[in-house]
């Protein structure tokens, strides 16, 4: 996986490039963000994604300007990026964060054979919540040609990780001894599901849902 466009040069010892470390981050970041150029002007958007072997599938409006330019075969950059935690150093220049990165290059290609698209689909839509896509209507030929589904592969991707405490500079050691130095670990959690107003009455809460949260647990 690693490129010269995807060596990780600041700081190589954080790169990492075999598929695995790079497949667990992707699936379980929920958004990405797409770098693109767009007539001189670049530009980052979120975006929903989803992996399905070596394919990373991108997801938008088929009028989107800049989902039509990416299937126009224009280069782009696709990252996610999960915090692990606030690094708290003796010294601001030390300060960090502990993270776990994943940047993709390469062109998107406009996925047209129903079938795979339904696939896409059904990846997306058990990105956001595993099961979810058996538990929902499936798609109607309007929904899905309003939908654009873009295909990129990982031919050149890397991951970027931090962890551990601070790097407390010696020099501060006694001057800032009295200072509290560690790391504040972040993890996302998920709050009571609140039902639709026109839900109909003894409709039991899926027990993926109740799951869901387990995919931060680290």
């Amino acid at each position: 996986m690693s490129t010269p466009r995807t060596r990780v040069k600041r700081l190589p010892k954080r790169g990492q490039y075999d598929r695995p470390t790079i497949d667990a981050i992707l699936d379980e970041a929920i958004v990405c963000h797409i770098g693109i150029e767009v007539d001189g002007q670049p530009y980052v958007i979120p975006s929903l994604h989803a992996r399905v072997g070596d394919t990373l599938y991108l997801h938008g409006s088929s009028a989107s300007r800049i989902l039509r330019t990416l299937a126009g075969g224009a280069p782009c950059c696709v990252t996610v990026t999960l915090i692990d935690g606030l690094v708290l150093a003796r010294a601001v220049f030390d300060q960090s964060v502990n993270y776990r990165s994943v940047v993709v290059l390469g062109t998107a290609t406009l996925v047209g054979d129903p079938a795979e698209k339904l696939v896409a689909l059904e990846a997306l839509s058990d990105q956001l919540v595993p099961g979810r896509w058996a538990d929902t209507r499936p798609p109607t030929a309007k929904e899905i040609k309003a939908t654009s589904i873009l295909a990129m592969t990982l031919d050149e991707a890397s991951a970027k990780i931090r962890t551990g405490p601070p790097g407390n500079a010696l020099e501060d050691a006694e001057d800032y001894a009295a200072t509290w130095t560690g790391v504040l670990p972040i993890t996302q959690t998920v709050g009571t599901p609140i039902p639709a107003p026109d839900i109909a009455d003894g409709v039991a809460l899926p027990a993926n849902l109740t799951r869901w949260g387990e995919r931060f647990q680290r």
